[in-house]
């Protein structure tokens, strides 16, 4: 007789797990949560009442070879908050701002303290966006993974009334391109780091060019821009976002303006991540090579009216964020 536990599941060890992350992920509901953990799907009363014409927004993603960094490291604090970063990011490039959260966790054996980890980063990134966890999925498929191994995706689902899409809006001739800062590597470029990088270098390892280990330097956490971005969403004077992931600057950027108009952009205007350069003199990486491959330092851009400049300048001053004006739309 053999049981599903003997071939690989531990059906009870999973719930075990799940119990132990509720509190966490409970933390996050809010008053339109209306199922509980553990229902077939979670319920979310849609607050049509707050908007004109609500137009909802979805979008999908993972944190990429990442992964593999939280494997070496056996840290897996951070990978949950990139997640959820990078998916609200994504949906904020549209002016929308998060309602609620689902993930998928697949994994072959289940590590609970990993899984406990990964999910913890989710429900502090989930509640620092005002977004609730509302539901997720736990696989365990045995001889599907390697051993200490999972892999890990989000879906959120956003909101924004019509009026203020950024999609409704037009880019100009003309306007600025304001970039602001990223933490890093944020989830792209993770294969091409990975190759130069633990070629020469342990995880472990503490460089002062870096000013840390490269495994921590690896694993910083994806910012989120939605506080940074929330009380100007509809200034009429921002007439894009542009998220800058796998592509780069140019590439995403591309993807907001329209096919007549080029983006110009002055390399120097900012000062590289030292771990990009760290990146690019190891592995001897080519100047376009790392345009295409990384942010650079800089995770999100907006094009701004020429002649709001100083409003955008005022505004980001007067709440610390640092940024660059790092070129033009022609």
């Amino acid at each position: 007789m053999t049981t599903y536990k003997e071939s690989g599941v531990d059906i009870d060890l999973a719930n075990k797990s799940i119990d132990s992350i509720k509190k966490k992920v409970k933390s996050t509901f809010d008053k339109n949560t209306l199922s509980n953990l553990g229902a077939f799907g979670g319920c979310y009363l849609f607050p049509k009442d707050d908007y004109d014409e609500p137009v909802l927004v979805s979008s999908t993603d993972g944190v990429g070879t990442k992964l593999k960094i939280a494997f070496l490291t056996k840290n897996h604090s951070t990978i949950g908050r990139c997640l959820v970063n990078h998916c609200v990011n994504d949906i904020l490039v549209l002016g929308a701002k998060p309602l609620f959260f689902l993930d998928y966790f697949g994994t072959g054996k289940l590590d609970p303290l990993a899984f406990k980890d990964v999910v913890g980063g989710m429900t502090e990134a989930c509640k620092e966006n005002s977004c609730v966890l509302i539901a997720g999925e736990t696989a365990e498929m045995p001889g599907f993974y390697k051993e200490g191994e999972y892999d890990l995706s989000g879906t959120v689902v956003g909101v924004v009334d019509r009026k203020n899409m950024m999609s409704e809006r037009k880019v100009l001739s003309g306007d600025v391109l304001i970039g602001l800062p990223s933490s890093g590597l944020h989830t792209n470029g993770y294969s091409l780091a990975r190759k130069v990088l633990l070629e020469k270098f342990s995880t472990d390892e503490y460089l002062d060019q870096i000013g840390c280990t490269v495994g921590e330097a690896l694993l910083s956490v994806h910012r989120s821009y939605l506080s940074i971005l929330n009380p100007i969403l509809d200034k009429k004077w921002l007439h894009g976002i542009s998220h800058i992931t796998g592509g780069g600057i140019i590439e995403n950027t591309e993807r907001v303006v329209s096919a007549s108009q080029k983006i110009e952009i002055d390399w120097s205007s900012w000062k590289t991540l030292s771990i990009f350069e760290l990146i690019k003199d190891i592995g001897n990486v080519p100047t376009e090579d790392m345009r295409r491959s990384f942010n650079l330092g800089i995770g999100m851009v907006l094009i701004v009216e020429k002649d709001s400049v100083e409003e955008i300048d005022k505004y980001l001053k007067n709440i610390n964020e640092p940024y660059s004006v790092i070129g033009e739309i022609v």
